[in-house]
């Protein structure tokens, strides 16, 4: 069976035109997800996700980008990986190892830092348990401020919503992004 939550096409609504100015374009063009978002003025107006991608974030755009591709390879959502791939990875320093590393369950020691890889284990942990186990919590906690930490919880809670929208959605990867090697682990 087919999801009937799809991309909007224009003409849109004014409140739904408006709304969608507000979001990021490249030459008019609108990402398909942020037109699914449409399908909701509540949702597209940012009661449903909240934009945590500014340069207020007291997390480094390094570690929000490990988030955001750790968080979606957990929950095998190749949309928005292979868009953040494609617009922040090297803005954010990854390298290709680093960025093939997010979708492998088994962490590649040699390519992250140790609180890479606390963070790594922390994201882990909160998509399989809904919390961090005894064993990550004491080292999170000294490693981020209680300011950080909740912007992890939060990136992580938006990034499990635009995965599940966009693969209930099923929508289309957008031109420019990268893919999922076929050989994902």
């Amino acid at each position: 069976m087919k999801s009937e939550l799809k991309p909007l096409n224009p003409p849109y609504l004014e409140e739904i035109a408006n709304a969608l100015s507000q979001y990021p374009q490249q030459d008019g063009y609108i990402l398909n997800l942020f037109r699914v978002f449409a399908n909701s003025i509540r949702f597209l107006t940012g009661k449903g996700v909240i934009n945590l991608l500014d340069e207020q974030s007291p997390l480094t755009l390094r570690e929000r980008e490990i988030i955001i591709l750790r968080v979606c390879a957990n929950n095998n959502c190749e949309y928005e990986w292979g868009v953040h791939v494609s617009i922040f990875a090297r803005k954010a320093q990854l390298s290709e190892h680093q960025i093939a590393n997010t979708l492998n369950k088994k962490l590649g020691n040699a390519c992250w830092n140790d609180r890479e890889i606390l963070l790594l284990m922390a994201i882990d942990e909160l998509c399989e348990y809904g919390k961090l186990l005894n064993r990550t919590l004491a080292s999170f906690q000294s490693f981020w401020t209680l300011e950080q930490q909740l912007e992890i919880l939060a990136l992580c809670g938006n990034y499990h919503t635009v995965s599940f929208v966009a693969n209930v959605s099923e929508v289309k990867p957008e031109s420019f992004a990268a893919r999922f090697p076929t050989s994902k682990a």
